[in-house]
């Protein structure tokens, strides 16, 4: 129990003196994950929308594969972007391996199945409540997934939210990608891996509260703004209000 008083004590030492190794290491983790986060949401909302009120040929096959790409290892996203990404791969040209582009692309992968999946989930049931209505008002299919997206705007926030915490909180795929190099592509999880293997658990510990708080956060920003909006929609606000 000494021992792990003492790193607990040492951890929040590092916190709270913004240690500069600790700072780099969250900076660049937070980095990555917003990145990726962002070039996989702007493809997989609209996408997901779209598949929420598409009806087409060969759609519940698209969907099996979308619900079969949710439940794919992250270390096989891992493998398959390094194979990639590798001097013999079809993008080795590039020379994006062991690099902080390598790791976005890695998360991007890992997370654009999530935020489609769970858009065309959103979506959809808006579509059954409002499809119709909209559709008699002449509105085609993609604009009406357009405005079920809109009017389920903090639906999706949650969604975004849930991506980056799945992206922030990964390792697999970033260790192999990435190689996990000291000041370049070390990232907290990496580091938390490593850091423990080496038995210098004050930072591992530090490491680890810093993530937990980052998604504690986001989680609690949503809360507030879903409250928020149900408060205004009890005062009689117009939609537009809400924007």
């Amino acid at each position: 129990m000494s021992t792990f008083t003492e790193s607990v004590q040492t951890a929040l030492a590092l916190t709270l003196s913004a240690d500069p190794v600790l700072l780099s290491i969250v900076g660049r983790s937070l980095a990555v994950s917003a990145t990726a986060c962002a070039l996989a949401s702007g493809f997989g909302l609209l996408l997901g929308a779209w598949l929420g009120v598409a009806r087409f040929r060969g759609r519940g096959a698209v969907l099996l594969v979308l619900n079969t790409a949710l439940a794919v290892p992250s270390v096989v996203v891992g493998l398959v972007v390094y194979l990639l990404l590798s001097r013999s791969g079809p993008l080795g040209h590039l020379g994006w391996l062991f690099s902080f582009k390598a790791m976005v692309l890695a998360q991007a992968v890992l997370v654009l199945p999530l935020v489609t999946a769970l858009t065309r989930q959103v979506v959809e049931a808006a579509e059954r409540d409002h499809g119709e209505q909209l559709q008699s008002l002449g509105a085609g299919g993609l604009l009406r997934s357009l405005l079920l997206a809109w009017d389920e705007r903090l639906a999706l926030l949650m969604v975004l939210v849930t991506a980056f915490g799945r992206a922030i909180s990964e390792v697999g795929a970033v260790m192999i990608v990435g190689g996990n190099i000291d000041g370049f592509t070390r990232v907290m999880t990496t580091a938390i891996a490593l850091e423990t293997s080496k038995g210098d658990l004050p930072l591992a510990l530090a490491l680890g509260l810093v993530l937990l708080s980052v998604v504690l956060l986001l989680h609690a920003l949503v809360g507030l703004l879903r409250r928020w909006a149900a408060r205004a929609g009890d005062r009689g606000l117009a939609p537009e209000a809400l924007a």
